[in-house]
């Protein structure tokens, strides 16, 4: 494993949401990947289904690289790990390249993002109706941030081979390194959160093998590795102290995470840093198993549990398996989509309602409209699985649930009285209560990063041995 950060990469930006970065991103992948090249994929900000893209053109999983979740050596620290046996790196950003936190600075932004791992930018420029104005487009993103090096354009969009010859001769300053044209039989299916999951069923291979060839023909590949091989060797100093896992260690828990169409949202790096301080990761599906594997913790992560409500309910051994291991005094860690699967029920756009694990008290009851959105930080208000109280770290909503009291009051008040996160929006707003605890499972709509705090990775870890050491019978 070599972490001298002499990795070549790029950043895949864009003038703005929509201008097409995550077609660009995976025909860009495929394209190199098809060229004999080990590509590393990362994903700029908290999004869950673009690395899922990234996974299907590059054969590897791909790493969330966020500048406010985590700091700048947590990023450079993920970033050399998972591309250390690669050739190429490839970085898609979030929003537009100088989009982030706040209006006047780049906290949190794609462009902090490329600062901190000193990459070149290729920008997406959505070049429909557009000429000469690419001249304009160019000049800005180039000279906006002069610590930015915007290096290439890839115009999305484009009427033909015509179209980019026109844009080529309006002399940018930033040269154009190849385009798109529009094709609609290739576009990826969307839902609510963005793009669906892409599985096989939901993402035919045809249209990830399409979008590959179509790099081919009309990217300049070579420039764009070679724009990636500019990049100077990166400061990794003691970023690279993280070691590669040691399979032959002996675990010290076994976690069982859920996985599956309803359950995938989770950040690499969360699950690395499970591994790292000796857990073994066992994956297992509510959807589809009856039993529980053999572990000393659970840990549900965010999905699409209201797109299968009617499969999960249905799935009555599961849940009375869950309702068990709670029971006993098992550990439960759950977000956002977990918490939904751990409430007495889920009702669906469609007014029915499907029994769940019946663990916290309440129903999640779904939206048309967005609930919530945005960057949070935690601060734990009670000892908790998590660590002591006044544990603090950050995190992200994105949800179209809200849990509401179900067969009258009290229950749901039980849950209330022992909401132990303080719960502050980053972009403004009153601090709230949340983090629902019953015993040993703590639940919350919070997806948490725990590069913004290590020490909560250990706490689990070290609740998960506490859980099992105390459910043993004695004797």
């Amino acid at each position: 494993m070599d972490l001298s950060g002499n990795i070549p990469r790029i950043v895949i930006a864009a003038t703005g949401s929509g201008a097409g970065k995550t077609t660009a991103t995976v025909a860009l992948i495929g394209a190199m990947r098809a060229r004999g090249l080990k590509v590393a994929a990362f994903k700029c900000g908290p999004d869950y289904l673009d690395p899922t893209y990234h996974e299907r053109a590059a054969g590897v999983r791909s790493h969330n690289l966020d500048g406010w979740m985590m700091d700048r050596d947590a990023v450079v620290a993920t970033f050399a790990r998972a591309s250390a046996d690669a050739d190429i790196a490839v970085i898609e950003g979030m929003m537009g390249l100088f989009d982030s936190a706040t209006p006047t600075s780049d906290e949190g932004s794609t462009a902090q993002l490329a600062k901190w791992l000193d990459a070149p930018v290729i920008l997406v420029t959505d070049a429909s109706g557009v000429a000469r104005t690419i001249a304009a487009v160019a000049a800005g993103f180039a000279r906006f941030d002069p610590a930015v090096r915007v290096a290439g354009m890839i115009c999305n969009r484009v009427g033909g081979r015509g179209h980019l010859d026109l844009l080529r001769a309006a002399q940018p300053e930033v040269p154009i390194v190849g385009g798109f044209p529009a094709n609609a039989d290739l576009a990826f299916p969307e839902r609510h959160l963005g793009l669906l999951m892409a599985d096989e069923s939901n993402v035919p291979q045809r249209l990830i093998d399409g979008w590959s060839r179509l790099a081919a023909e009309w990217l300049d590949l070579d420039a764009i590795v070679e724009i990636a091989r500019s990049a100077p060797a990166l400061e990794v100093g003691r970023a690279s102290v993280l070691s590669k896992i040691d399979p032959s260690a002996r675990p010290r828990c076994r976690i069982g995470v859920a996985y599956d169409e309803a359950f995938h949202f989770y950040y690499e790096d969360n699950l690395n840093r499970l591994r790292l301080l000796g857990a073994e990761i066992l994956n297992f599906s509510p959807i589809r198993d009856r039993e529980l594997p053999e572990v000393d913790g659970l840990y549900f992560g965010g999905g699409y549990p209201e797109a299968f409500a009617r499969e999960l309910s249905s799935n009555t051994a599961m849940l009375a398996a869950i309702r068990r291991f709670a029971a006993s005094g098992g550990l439960i860690y759950a977000e956002c989509g977990g918490l939904m699967y751990l409430t007495d029920a889920i009702k669906t756009l469609d007014g029915a309602r499907w029994p769940m694990a019946a663990i916290i008290p309440g129903v999640a009851v779904m939206s048309e409209r967005l609930q919530a959105i945005g960057y949070v930080e935690v601060e734990t208000l009670a000892d908790s699985i998590l660590g002591p109280t006044q544990t603090r770290f950050r995190g992200h909503q994105f949800r179209h649930s809200t849990l509401e009291a179900v067969d009258g009051a009290d229950r749901i008040d039980r849950v209330y009285i022992d909401r132990i996160y303080k719960v502050a929006p980053r972009w403004g707003g009153a601090p709230f209560a949340e983090g629902y605890r019953v015993a040993n499972v703590l639940a919350s709509y919070v997806h948490a990063h725990w590069a913004s705090n290590p020490a909560v990775a250990e706490a689990l870890v070290d609740a998960c041995i506490h859980s099992r050491v105390s459910r043993q019978p004695a004797g």
